[in-house]
């Protein structure tokens, strides 16, 4: 029987950002502190409104995962007082490693995040130092559609925070309801009832293949293993859960 993603206790963690679609706060999940993270879709589609309440929110740093072919125009210009620091995260580039989910229903989903995670530790390395490292404020990162990519770095911060395993599953499945707006805007409308049926044929969901990865994810553990140094881990820690750094 498939596991269904319980009901959000944290509806005020989604976001109205104009211009997007998938944008949530990450505070309130185990010790995550509220205004410290928040995963996206492309900020790219920000309105002027859509950046002014960014930076109401808090947000001083956008950390932008995607790779260089995927970026546009901003539709609207970026406020000062905002950084963008562009690190592709997936290593698009390794095609012996990505070739062959491309024609799988498991691309776009939790199933290759642990194949991933143990492929290319340097880059979530990076990822996690360019966090650790970013200006006083609160960070925004994003992809394109706010789930995958965005998702590891969630899984990576959560659990850093202490969120519980179900905690992040359910919310790696509230991006779901929102993925037909996010890709009929990128262009790709067919995508989202595609996989949305790719999981009910295999009897499986969204909540259901994130729990599994969340239950075997250590992060702390992971980053030490990919050479983070412990201090790195520790700012990285301190600033998710809203702890002075020492």
């Amino acid at each position: 029987m498939t596991a269904a993603a319980p009901p959000d206790p944290h509806t005020h963690r989604h976001l109205t950002w104009d211009g997007c679609f998938n944008i949530r706060d990450l505070g309130g999940l185990g010790r995550h502190a509220p205004g410290a993270f928040v995963r996206a879709d492309s900020v790219e589609k920000l309105t002027a409104a859509g950046w002014a309440a960014a930076h109401a929110h808090g947000v001083r740093t956008v950390l932008d995962l995607r790779n260089d072919d995927e970026r546009g125009t901003d539709a609207a210009p970026r406020p000062d007082g905002i950084t963008t620091v562009r690190l592709p995260l997936d290593g698009i580039d390794d095609t012996a490693f990505w070739e062959p989910w491309f024609t799988d229903w498991r691309w776009g989903t939790p199933l290759h995040y642990r194949p991933f995670l143990d492929h290319f530790p340097e880059r979530v390395a990076a990822t996690a130092e360019a966090l650790a490292a970013a200006a006083p404020g609160g960070v925004a990162f994003h992809c394109a559609a706010g789930r995958d990519r965005t998702g590891l770095v969630s899984l990576l911060l959560l659990s850093l925070a202490g969120a519980t395993p179900e905690e992040i599953a359910a919310d790696y499945a509230l991006s779901e309801a929102r993925m037909t707006p996010v890709f009929t805007a990128l262009g790709r409308a067919e995508e989202a009832a595609q996989l949305a049926a790719a999981y009910r044929s295999h009897a499986t969901s969204p909540y259901a293949e994130m729990l599994k990865v969340a239950r075997r994810f250590d992060g702390a553990a992971y980053l030490a293993a990919a050479g983070v140094p412990g201090a790195t881990v520790a700012a990285l820690r301190a600033r998710a859960t809203g702890q002075p750094r020492g």
